[in-house]
């Protein structure tokens, strides 16, 4: 199946959280808090949503951080990917 967003729809896939803190420590799974890192898979065309001109600004295989409990959650075989909308998206992860 392939995901083609519409409007200005993002497809992301989470990043997977730590299961490790900085000094060492294993986490169990419910201490793991929901991952806000995602990588940007697929996005929409833009144009007028609500009235207004929406540019797009994040691109395929960017890393970019989302509003905590945003989006839409599917699942593609055993991969799970959010749809979120672009002002889900708070901003690009750059390294």
């Amino acid at each position: 199946m392939t995901l083609k967003p519409l409007a200005d729809r993002v497809v992301i896939k989470l990043v997977e959280a730590e299961d490790k803190t900085a000094s060492g420590i294993i986490l169990a799974g419910s201490a793991k808090e929901k991952p806000q890192v995602a990588e940007v898979i697929a996005v929409g065309p833009g144009g007028v949503v609500d009235g207004k001109e929406i540019q797009m600004t994040v691109k395929v295989g960017q890393k970019v951080i989302t509003s905590k409990y945003a989006g839409t959650e599917v699942k593609d075989g055993d991969q799970e990917y959010s749809i979120v909308r672009m002002s889900d998206i708070l901003a690009v992860v750059e390294e």
